[in-house]
This record gives C-alpha cells, sequence and structure tokens, in this order.
C-alpha cells in the first residue's frame, strides 16, 4: 500500500512539473522578448485558419450528420434526432482533436524558421547548442505528416467512442490526453534531433519520463482551450520542451 501511494505521488509531482517547465517556458520572455514576440506570427496564422475551419463545420454540422444518415428517414423522430445529436457530437470531438495535432504540425512546420532561432537561442542562454545536423525541411514535413496521421487515427478512435452510449462522454477526454501527448513528443523533437538522436531513441529516452511529459503536453493543450492561448503558448512551449530535451539528455541516469 505505501508502495502504491509512492508510486501515485511520484506521478503527480512529474505532472506538476511538466506544467511548471512550460511557466519556465514563458519566462523566456524576459531573456528575449523580441524573438519570442515573432514566434506568435506563424501560429496567429495557423490559429486562424484552423478556427475558421471548426467554424465552418459547426455550421454544417445539421447538414453534414443528416446527409450521413439518410438511413434514419423512417426512424421515431427522438431516435433520428438522438442518434443524429451523438453523431454530431463525435464529430465535432474527433475534428477538434484533429485541430490540436494539426495546429502543432502546422505552426512548426510553416514557423520553422522562427522556432529554430528559438531553440537555438534557449540552447545558447543555458550553455552552448548541440553539434548535431539539423533535421532540415522536409524531415519536418514528414514529421508533421506523421503527427497529422496519428491525430486522424486518433480522431478516428474518438470519434467511434463518442457512439457508445454513457462510454461516448468519455470520448473527449480521452482524446484530449492522447493529443496532449504526442503533441508533447512533437515539441521536444527538435532539440533532441539536434543531438543526433533517431525517432526511437527519442521515444526511449522520454518513456521514463512520460508523467512530466504528460503533465507539459497536458499544459500546452489546456491553454489550446483558452481564446487565443494558441498563439499565446507556441513560443513558450518551444522553449519548454527544448528545457526540458535538454534535461532529459544530460541526465546521467538516462
Amino acid at each position: 500500500m505505501g508502495r502504491r501511494a509512492d508510486a501515485t505521488r511520484h506521478v503527480g509531482t512529474e505532472l506538476l512539473r511538466g506544467v511548471r517547465d512550460l511557466g519556465r517556458g514563458f519566462g523566456f520572455w524576459r531573456v528575449r522578448p523580441g524573438l519570442m514576440a515573432l514566434g506568435l506570427l506563424p501560429a496567429a496564422l495557423v490559429a486562424i485558419a484552423l478556427g475558421a475551419g471548426i467554424v465552418v463545420l459547426i455550421l454544417n454540422l445539421g447538414a453534414l450528420t443528416e446527409w450521413l444518415t439518410p438511413f434514419s428517414t423512417h426512424w421515431w423522430d427522438w431516435v433520428r434526432l438522438g442518434a443524429r445529436y451523438v453523431l454530431g457530437f463525435a464529430i465535432v470531438a474527433g475534428a477538434v482533436v484533429l485541430s490540436g495535432f494539426a495546429f502543432t504540425a502546422l505552426s512548426l512546420l510553416f514557423g520553422e524558421p522562427v522556432y529554430t532561432r528559438i531553440w537555438r537561442a534557449v540552447e545558447e542562454h543555458e550553455g552552448g547548442a548541440p553539434t548535431g545536423a539539423e533535421p532540415g525541411f522536409w524531415r519536418s514535413v514528414g514529421d508533421a505528416a506523421l503527427l497529422v496521421a496519428q491525430g486522424v487515427l486518433s480522431g478516428i478512435v474518438v470519434w467511434a467512442l463518442g457512439l457508445v452510449p454513457v462510454v461516448g462522454v468519455l470520448a473527449p477526454v480521452l482524446g484530449f490526453v492522447i493529443a496532449s501527448r504526442l503533441v508533447a513528443l512533437e515539441l521536444t523533437a527538435r532539440p533532441l534531433e539536434g543531438r543526433g538522436l533517431t525517432r526511437p531513441e527519442r521515444a526511449r529516452m522520454l518513456r521514463s519520463r512520460n508523467p512530466r511529459l504528460l503533465g507539459f503536453g497536458l499544459a500546452v493543450h489546456l491553454c489550446y482551450l483558452v481564446p487565443l492561448g494558441q498563439v499565446l503558448v507556441m513560443p513558450a512551449a518551444v522553449v519548454a520542451a527544448t528545457l526540458l530535451a535538454r534535461e532529459a539528455h544530460d541526465d546521467p541516469a538516462r
């Protein structure tokens, strides 16, 4: 019983450390305010595009669910409306999960020059940038495509769970947790790639830090829910991910 309590306490502590990592990222505004402000621009452009897409989806949700359920024409009204409501809820939940992946992937892709400068600035401020080769544009495209593909798969899972009565209400929570972890992995990819680590090597290194990584991802994703939060958090998230990756790589216990 005591061992289980210690394990639970450790997980809770690491989750909070992940949240504090994001706070450290915001602290970099005091160090390089101009560069951090520049990091808002690509995030703002991507957020506007994705936000417009979500609004269009919601405005056309009734017509979409009706088009997807032509077989329900002869059902009782309350059954047909209930089924379409559940379907619409599942579609929106899946779209929100996917938009989180797409926002991070597209922001890092189109804002690569800016976020690379932020990453380098953090490394130099902390004692020196790594000497590994940078991944390059096409590697970034591949990483973005992989993240979006993972988002699509997660969205399908969330959508399917959303169709299950009672259990369906938990689908957005599960989707949020999955998205948070994958977004955190993507944010830490660049500073670890700069140290010459492949994707499997990065996964092994971060496996022992799963609670902290999840806490960081949850904090970032919670900021996504606040109006303009996606835009404001992106530069700080890049800084925090760099600090987290740097500590993970330099930890002698790894």
